[in-house]
């Protein structure tokens, strides 16, 4: 009797271990299961996380008041047009573009057809921005380039000031203006053509750009040079005009086009100061030009 006792004894214990295995083995599929679900809910967090980090990434002009009106800033990495007439702003409002990214640390280029160095860095003292300071911190290049050299540049596919704009790093550039490069050109389809080739080749160096173009605007709000007009990602048009018959010419500021963003349509006045311009925040109730 004893003997048939220990044996039943033997078989419950072992049945209970026989338990116990399954029961841990239930228990690491439930973890291990439960790990899998998390790392699902984990992933699909990093979907979302990403999904806000395509957010456009914007370049801060810091001109007062000019990122509000073009959505926060220039997208990063585009091409952008400032058009405007004979002593409209377009030089101060480009050279500010760079020198607000310099305080930060940013590399700028700044390619000249027309300006002189000595009288350029001259006449930007007045406003307080020292070049000759942000060119010896290796932070300014100033090259000033004849137009036929941008023609070679692009037959041979970037050229000199490539080189400067890959071995510097450069984060801005300032083309001024693009008017005397077109010159260039005798016909509508090669300006056409040495338009693409020039705004596809800005596109590969992976730096914000600002083209200038003297033109006085017309009331169509288009530019004479249908290529520009459509590659640029952006059009900021600078007005010096005589309004409603008032005797001295007056400043204003208008977005025509900002590829992928909402911005201002409306007109604003604007000034040259002491510190470079400055946009009012009040537009226009009206705009006419004569």
């Amino acid at each position: 009797m004893v003997k048939k006792k220990k044996s039943k004894i033997k078989k419950v214990k072992k049945t209970n271990r026989v338990k116990k295995k399954i029961s841990k083995a239930h228990n690491k599929k439930v973890k291990h299961n439960h790990k899998k679900t998390n790392k699902v809910k984990h992933s699909k967090k990093g979907i979302k996380n990403k999904k806000i980090s395509t957010k456009i990434a914007r370049v801060y002009t810091n001109i007062p008041n000019f990122d509000k009106l073009i959505g926060g800033g220039f997208e990063k990495n585009t091409t952008n047009l400032l058009v405007g007439g004979s002593g409209g702003g377009k030089t101060i409002f480009a050279t500010q573009f760079l020198v607000e990214a310099m305080k930060n640390g940013e590399r700028c280029l700044y390619v000249t057809f027309e300006e002189k160095k000595e009288q350029f860095f001259s006449n930007m003292l007045q406003f307080g921005w020292d070049l000759y300071d942000y060119e010896k911190r290796g932070l300014f290049i100033f090259l000033e380039y004849a137009p036929m050299k941008v023609k070679t540049m692009l037959e041979e596919g970037g050229g000199a000031i490539e080189s400067i704009i890959l071995s510097k790093k450069i984060q801005r550039i300032v083309l001024d203006s693009i008017t005397s490069f077109e010159l260039l050109f005798d016909n509508e389809l090669e300006k056409r053509e040495a338009a693409l080739d020039l705004f596809g080749m800005i596109r590969e160096w992976n730096a914000t750009a600002l083209l200038t173009l003297e033109e006085e605007p017309s009331k169509q709000e288009k530019i004479s040079s249908r290529t520009l007009e459509f590659e640029s990602d952006s059009i900021t048009v600078l007005y010096f005009i005589r309004e409603n018959n008032k005797p001295q010419r007056e400043r204003f500021l208008e977005v025509i086009k900002m590829r992928g963003s909402e911005h201002a349509n409306k007109v604003y006045p604007f000034d040259i100061t002491k510190k470079g311009i400055f946009i009012k925040k009040k537009p226009l109730s009206h705009f006419k030009l004569e």
